[in-house]
Formats: structure tokens, sequence, C-alpha cells
């Protein structure tokens, strides 16, 4: 294969290079340079910002499982879906890798159901 092909290739990502650089460029010439206090303090919704402890808020550990487990689910239908749709091709060993990846994907669910993720109280 000759180098002459990755040329379209090339050309998108110096293109998309320059273009990143121009914007960054025109926003610094063209936008405004007056700064003051209130533009440098962080945005809340109009509410006065409350002081926080040093590293921010504690979270509940019940936000990360949720955010898990809707990463796993999203992962079972990226992976699930294409498997769907070729499945007339798929022979046996198709089916087995899909059995194998349902039992892993099964395991990471009952892992949080038993640490209480799917309980929201």
């Amino acid at each position: 294969m000759e180098l002459s092909a990755y040329a379209p290739i090339a050309g998108l990502f110096g293109l998309a290079a320059a273009f990143a650089i121009v914007s960054l460029v025109i926003a610094r010439l063209v936008g405004p340079h007056r700064y003051n206090r209130a533009k440098l303090e962080p945005y809340e919704c109009g509410i006065e910002p409350t002081p926080q402890p040093v590293g921010g808020g504690r979270v509940p550990v019940k936000f990360y499982l949720t955010a898990m487990m809707f990463i796993i689910f999203d992962i079972e239908v990226v992976f699930l879906i294409p498997w769907a749709i070729a499945f007339d091709q798929l022979a046996l060993g198709g089916f087995l890798a899909v059995l194998l990846f349902i039992v892993a994907v099964s395991i990471a669910y009952v892992y949080e159901w038993r640490r209480g993720g799917l309980e929201w109280s």
C-alpha cells in the first residue's frame, strides 16, 4: 500500500489541527479582556456560592454505584446489538462468546446488587 493512500487522512488531521489553532487564536484576539471579581467566581445558577470544605463536599457512594450500573448497561447494549443483527451469520462460536459475555456482565450486576446499588433509600 502506498503512502498516498493516507493523504486524505493526514489532510483531515491537518485541517482539524488548523481549525483548533485558528479558533483559539481568534478567540484570544476578539474576546473581551475585562476581568472582574464576579467573572472569576464559579457560576452557581444565580445563587451565591456556599463555602465548601477543601476538596469539595462528600458525595454518597450510591451515585457512583448508579454510574457504574449505567456504564455496565451501556457496554452490554453496545456489544449485544451488533450480535443480534448478525445472529444468522454466527455459528456456535458466536453464541458461546455472547454467552460468556452475558455471564461476565451478570457477575457485575450481582456484585452491585449485593453491595446495595439497586436499593435507593
